[in-house]
C-alpha cells in the first residue's frame, strides 16, 4: 500500500510538476504587462496541473471515470477563467488609478515643499527692508521731512507687494484644492482685452515698453469668467512687460480658428530658455535667469505665481494655455471654446 501511494505522488509530480513551471514561466513573461491575463493564467495553472496530474495516475488511460473528471475540469475552466479576467480588468483598472492618485499626491506634496521653499525665502525680502526702514525712523537715523517720506512711500509699496503675493497664495491655494467656483457667462474676448490694454497701459509707458492690440472687428464670444480671464490676460502682459526691455514692445490679438477662440500676447523680450519652457507655468518658478522678484523701471515685482494662476484659471475654463518662443521673444496663447450663444 505505502508503495502505490508512493507512485501515485510520483506520477502526480511529474504530470502536474511541468505545468506549473510552464505557467509559471508565462506569468513570468508577462508580469510588467497585462494583469488580465495574468489572473487567467493563474486560474488555469491549478486546474491544469490537475488534470495532468490525473491523466499521468490513470496511465493515459482515458477511462469513463477519467472522461468525467475532464468534463468538470472543463466546467469549472469556463466559470473561473472569465470571472479570473473580468476580475483581473477590474484590478488593473483600480491599480492604474492608484497609481494616478499616488504620482498626483506626490506631484501635489513636491508643488507644496517649492511653494514653502518659495515663500520662506520672497516673503522673507520685503518684510526685511520694511523692518529695517521702520527701525530707521522709529530710531531717529532719518529725520529730514523729504527722506521721511521716501522711506513711508517705499514701505507702502512694499507693503503692497506683500498684499499682492499672499492674494495670489490665496489664489492659487484654491486652485490646487479644486475649491475654484467661477460664474460663467457670455464674454466678448474684444471688450476684455481692451480692459486689460487700457488698464496695463501706464505701467508699460513707465517701462517705456510700447503697448499696442490687434483685434478683428466681429466680435469673439466666449464662456467665461469675465474677471477670472482678465485676470489672466493681465497677468501675462505684465510677465511681457517685466521681461521685455525698454525700447521694445508687448502686443495682444485676438481671433478665432476651428470652432476657439484665442488670444496672443506677443513680446520683443529675449525670449525663455529651452530648458525652462517644460516648467514655466508651475507655482513660483521664474527660470533660471532670476529666482527673486526685483523690481526695475518702475514695473512692480511679480510673486512669480502669476503663470501658475493663469494656467490654472484656464484649466477651470476648459481650455489651454500655451509658450513658445518666436524669432524674437515669445508668446503666449490661450485657447478656449467658443460661446454657443
Amino acid at each position: 500500500m505505502p508503495e502505490d501511494t508512493f507512485a501515485l505522488i510520483a506520477f502526480s509530480l511529474a504530470c502536474s510538476v511541468p505545468v506549473v513551471l510552464i505557467g509559471a514561466l508565462i506569468l513570468r513573461a508577462n508580469s510588467n504587462r497585462s494583469l488580465t491575463v495574468s489572473m487567467a493564467v493563474l486560474v488555469l495553472i491549478p486546474t491544469l496541473a490537475t488534470l495532468a496530474g490525473i491523466i499521468g495516475v490513470s496511465g493515459l488511460m482515458f477511462t469513463h471515470e477519467l472522461q468525467r473528471t475532464a468534463v468538470v475540469l472543463a466546467v469549472v475552466a469556463a466559470v473561473t477563467v472569465p470571472a479570473a479576467i473580468l476580475l483581473g480588468r477590474e484590478q488593473a483598472r483600480k491599480t492604474v488609478w492608484e497609481k494616478q492618485i499616488r504620482d498626483q499626491e506626490r506631484a501635489a506634496e513636491k508643488s507644496r515643499r517649492e511653494l514653502v521653499a518659495w515663500v520662506s525665502h520672497d516673503l522673507r525680502t520685503p518684510l526685511a527692508g520694511i523692518r529695517a526702514m521702520a527701525e530707521a525712523l522709529a530710531d531717529g537715523v532719518v529725520s529730514g521731512r523729504d527722506d521721511v517720506a521716501g522711506y513711508a512711500a517705499q514701505i507702502g509699496c512694499e507693503t503692497d507687494r506683500l498684499s499682492r503675493m499672499v492674494d495670489d497664495l490665496f489664489e492659487m491655494s484654491k486652485i490646487n484644492a479644486g475649491a475654484l467656483r467661477l460664474e460663467l457667462e457670455p464674454v466678448d474676448l474684444r471688450e476684455l482685452i481692451d480692459e486689460v490694454l487700457a488698464a496695463n497701459r501706464t505701467t508699460a509707458e513707465r517701462a517705456r515698453i510700447t503697448l499696442r492690440a490687434e483685434q478683428p472687428e466681429h466680435r469673439i464670444m466666449v464662456t467665461a469668467s469675465d474677471q477670472a480671464l482678465g485676470r489672466v490676460l493681465t497677468n501675462l502682459v505684465s510677465n511681457a512687460i517685466a521681461h521685455t526691455p525698454p525700447g521694445g514692445e508687448v502686443s495682444l490679438s485676438a481671433g478665432t480658428t476651428d470652432g476657439q477662440a484665442w488670444a496672443r500676447v506677443d513680446d520683443t523680450g529675449p525670449g525663455i530658455s529651452e530648458a525652462d519652457l517644460p516648467r514655466i507655468f508651475d507655482v513660483a518658478y521664474r527660470g533660471t535667469a532670476a529666482r527673486s522678484p526685483v523690481a526695475a523701471d518702475g514695473v512692480p515685482a511679480g510673486s512669480g505665481m502669476g503663470l501658475a494662476i493663469a494656467a490654472g484659471l484656464i484649466q477651470a475654463h476648459h481650455g489651454d494655455i500655451t509658450v513658445e518662443n518666436r524669432d524674437r521673444g515669445s508668446r503666449f496663447e490661450v485657447r478656449l471654446p467658443l460661446s454657443k450663444n
